[in-house]
């Protein structure tokens, strides 16, 4: 039998996880639905599944998961009207434009004790995989992690109250790594330039140091005004070796010299896959945050931001 699953959300990631999982085996997506009627229509014709009005139609489809990919402002009622409704849950990152609303859910799906998943697909990475084995014999010291980067498009973005800002929805990527790789964050403490945009309020950049449970320190440095991307990844000195991680390569040097490899994973793809087969089979796969983990990395991004904000050193 086919697993039943409905996408809530038809922008750009909903369209990708919708492409992917009407590829996946075992995998029927019975519907698509949007705040935006005709973006849902667009997307449903490609995927060749019916658009459906609204979330409640969509949970009367006698489904067996929901995904959820909407920008951060949306997050919250959609999450808890599906757990209410007894079913597993896939929530694109950010978890909301600030933290009320993911401790709210985190609480509820806790309680409901549904299964979850969240977007943070580097953490599939085979590559993640060879950083984390380096970091755990020779533990980091030194962390930087950096997204520098231009506004992406949707209007939404350029409002903090509605992305969150640069942290919270673009750097929490690199955040999740450096969680991942040297462990909790104890304190931060961040300055920002802000923005020379009209009509944003979204900062230009910003910078914050990091200050580890484990004694490391390290550093966050986040820009969105420049023209295009150009780098987006984590570096660690470590006690022993050095590691360069980013989305499509990892660097890792030791006495030896420098060994460079590529991904032989498509993580976009290999996040939906891992999710499925947990529903399906049970098994997880160790690349898999759920809502609780994913809500660690969201806490450390918001207390950047509010650290920023404030002027004031943050505990996450």
């Amino acid at each position: 039998m086919s697993l039943r699953v409905g996408l809530v959300g038809a922008g750009g990631v909903g369209a990708r996880h919708g492409r992917t999982l009407t590829g996946l085996d075992g995998v029927e997506l019975v519907g698509v639905t949007d705040a935006v009627p005709h973006a849902a229509a667009a997307l449903a014709a490609e995927l060749g599944v019916p658009a459906v009005d609204d979330v409640g139609r969509l949970l009367g489809s006698s489904l067996d998961a929901v995904w959820l990919c909407v920008p951060p402002f949306a997050h919250g009622e959609l999450e808890l009207t599906v757990v209410r409704a007894g079913l597993p849950l896939f929530v694109e990152k950010p978890l909301g434009a600030g933290r009320a609303v993911a401790e709210e859910v985190a609480a509820a799906v806790a309680d409901a004790g549904v299964p979850t998943a969240t977007g943070y697909h580097w953490r599939h990475l085979d590559t993640v995989t060879a950083a984390r084995a380096v970091c755990a014999a020779a533990p980091p010291r030194l962390v930087s992690a950096t997204w520098l980067d231009k506004v992406p498009p949707p209007a939404w973005w350029a409002r903090a109250e509605r992305s969150g800002g640069q942290v919270v929805e673009q750097a929490t990527h690199v955040l999740d790594l450096a969680r991942l790789l040297a462990g909790e964050v104890a304190e931060v403490q961040a300055v920002a330039a802000p923005s020379s945009a009209e009509g944003r309020d979204v900062d230009d950049a910003t910078a914050a140091v990091l200050r580890f449970a484990s004694g490391a320190v390290g550093t966050l440095t986040a820009a969105c005004a420049q023209p295009a991307k150009t780098r987006a990844g984590i570096e660690l000195s470590c006690a022993g070796a050095a590691v360069e991680l980013t989305e499509t390569s990892l660097a890792v040097t030791t006495a030896a010299g420098t060994e460079r490899s590529e991904p032989a994973v498509d993580a976009r793809t290999a996040v939906d896959r891992a999710f499925v087969d947990l529903l399906v089979g049970g098994t997880r796969a160790g690349g898999l945050v759920d809502y609780a983990e994913a809500l660690r990395t969201h806490r450390l991004a918001v207390a950047i931001a509010e650290s920023a904000r404030t002027g004031e050193p943050v505990r996450p």
